[in-house]
């Protein structure tokens, strides 16, 4: 008898279907979930007997965040299933998100049966097109026997170089089928769910330019992207940091760094207003001379519409993916994996005369930390943090509070993504602040939260979103439950939505009607669906509930009722009149 992965593959003859193969080759590549609703049922079926969990959502753009969240937390590459036709449409948006912030994972569609190819069958659509736009990878398996072979492909298109989602359509007798097995043919065993699947190094020779560069530097600075995250680089960078460089994040790329670190400027963008944690260290970035940039897809938050860095500096870029190199911003080009470029990097500036750049060190530590004072300073003048309705500043300096270094938390798109990055502090690296940067669509909020749950039970994990957000995904708070997946969701409860609503008053002075909600109990629905549902309209309210909520074991939603007129510090709304309304 053959092996799978520890689980016993029956030989030709003995009437395995196509859906067992299926499963089988999932346990192979170490998939112990799988993200999908009833479809493709004999996968589901088949699916135990292999060690794989189904965790079934209730909308299918909901699981494909949850699955997209699952890749980030757990560094292996995540599962997503659905139905043809309008199901597999509901995906859509999800796979768009992992393949803008290059995000592993393999969608699985069930399709009308091989003899009903082209016959208008019921759901019948052409998915080669449908996904055409936002997946590395699209290919449909038309024979059982040849099940494997797909599998294996759509894993190392999704593991593989700059990382994203593969879609593998599956038909549904393909699934029935029992296929004539050859018991002397070669049998796969290679596993290929983990990423990076391949590292490779950049070019030697440049490396050692780039080292050149950076010891002959008088104001270097390194600004990390979500790509450090995607090669768990994080010891690496930490490691060219400690030599004395300092390290910005972009959103993506927060916790990069432990943002404690004497020489952490945190997160840079277009959040550097008055309020802003890095407000007072700009210069850093705009005075820069050699800016090196590590999985950094310089777009136009990251860089406040390409206006913050600076336009005479030299930039060395590290990326797995050559387009993005220079793409906005010519550079020496390092084209590789951030983990073993960085390694190699270091080991390269170690060879070097860096007495200049340790000369510096104790000025620049003095720097940022007169940097964050300054902060904290602003924060007394410009935020009442005992105000009702609630700031936000003071709703994140409680859940600030109560981070552990092994606390996940999430945000949805909008304003809920700049509350976190600006005001959550990373206590050490890793991949644990996850946002929706890649087309930043709201709805992600509470299925990442729930996605990162799953690959992680042992870590508290705390979910923030608008209103406005939440309302796209109320009906998985049923989910958390139904998989006893506890997470924590603070809703900002503002009955607007803000970004939207404050960004047509900063353009236009005025705003659309649908920017306006009526007032909706969120905590009423969390308990309509058996959760916990708290009301917080007092600001020393907040944390004990946040508390209580982490401690309970129990999905909960803590609807914070937030002043409508607060908003992040984002750079282009300074100075318009519009919003002091």
């Amino acid at each position: 008898m053959n092996m799978v992965a520890n689980h016993p593959v029956k030989s030709a003859g003995s009437n395995m279907t196509g859906a067992h193969l299926l499963a089988a080759a999932l346990q192979r590549h170490g998939v112990k979930e799988i993200f999908g609703q009833s479809i493709p049922s004999a996968l589901f079926l088949a699916a135990p007997d292999y060690g794989i969990r189904q965790i079934g959502y209730r909308t299918e753009n909901a699981g494909a965040a949850m699955a997209d969240a699952y890749a980030r937390t757990s560094g292996k590459v995540a599962v997503v299933t659905a139905q043809n036709g309008p199901a597999a449409t509901l995906l859509v948006p999800g796979l768009a998100e992992a393949f803008k912030a290059s995000i592993p994972m393999v969608a699985i569609v069930q399709d009308v049966s091989r003899r009903f190819t082209d016959k208008n069958a019921f759901q019948e659509l052409d998915h080669f097109a449908l996904f055409g736009g936002v997946a590395k990878w699209v290919r449909r398996v038309a024979d059982p026997q040849r099940i494997d072979d797909y599998v294996d492909m759509a894993f190392t298109a999704a593991a593989s170089g700059r990382a994203g989602p593969a879609v593998l359509l599956v038909p549904l007798d393909v699934l029935d089928e029992r296929p004539d097995l050859d018991p002397a043919a070669p049998q796969r065993s290679a596993s290929l769910g983990a990423f990076p699947l391949d590292r490779t190094v950049a070019d030697p020779e440049r490396i050692a330019a780039a080292a050149d560069l950076i010891a002959a530097a008088k104001a270097p600075i390194v600004i990390a992207g979500g790509g450090v995250h995607s090669s768990q680089a994080w010891a690496q960078l930490e490691a060219v940091q400690a030599l004395g460089l300092p390290v910005a994040t972009t959103v993506m790329g927060k916790g990069a760094v432990a943002e404690g670190n004497p020489l952490s400027v945190g997160v840079v963008g277009y959040f550097m207003a008055p309020r802003g944690r890095s407000s007072h260290l700009r210069s850093l970035v705009t005075e820069a001379d050699v800016v090196i940039l590590v999985g950094n897809r310089t777009n136009q938050n990251g860089t406040d519409s390409w206006s913050l860095y600076p336009k005479n500096a030299t930039y060395i870029h590290i990326d797995i993916e050559s387009s993005e190199v220079g793409r906005n911003y010519e550079a020496l080009r390092l084209v590789g994996d951030a983990k073993l470029t960085l390694a190699a990097l270091e080991a390269e500036l170690r060879k070097r005369d860096l007495s200049a750049v340790a000369s510096r060190r104790s000025r620049l530590e003095a720097t940022i930390a007169s940097g964050r004072t300054a902060h904290d300073e602003d924060m007394k003048r410009l935020v009442d943090m005992d105000a009702a309705p609630l700031r936000p500043e003071r709703i994140l300096a409680d859940i600030d509070a109560v981070l552990t270094p092994e606390t996940i938390t999430v945000a949805d798109a909008s304003y809920s993504s700049i509350w976190i990055a600006n005001f959550l502090t990373a206590q050490k690296a890793g991949q644990r602040f996850l946002t929706p940067r890649g087309i930043a669509g709201l709805g992600w909020g509470l299925p990442y939260a729930i996605g990162a749950k799953t690959a992680r039970p042992d870590a508290p994990v705390i979910c923030l979103t608008g209103d406005g957000g939440f309302g796209h995904v109320w009906s998985e708070l049923e989910t958390a439950r139904r998989m006893k997946l506890p997470v924590v969701v603070v809703v900002l409860n503002n009955q607007i939505l803000g970004y939207q609503k404050h960004a047509e008053l900063s353009l236009f002075g005025d705003f659309t009607d649908v920017c306006d909600f009526e007032a909706v109990d969120h905590a009423a629905i969390a308990r309509a669906v058996g959760c916990d549902g708290i009301r917080v309209e007092k600001p020393s309210d907040f944390l004990p509930a946040l508390k209580n909520a982490l401690a309970s074991g129990q999905t909960t939603v803590l609807d914070v009722i937030t002043d409508q007129r607060a908003y992040p510090p984002i750079t282009s709304f300074e100075g318009k009149e519009a919003l002091n309304y």
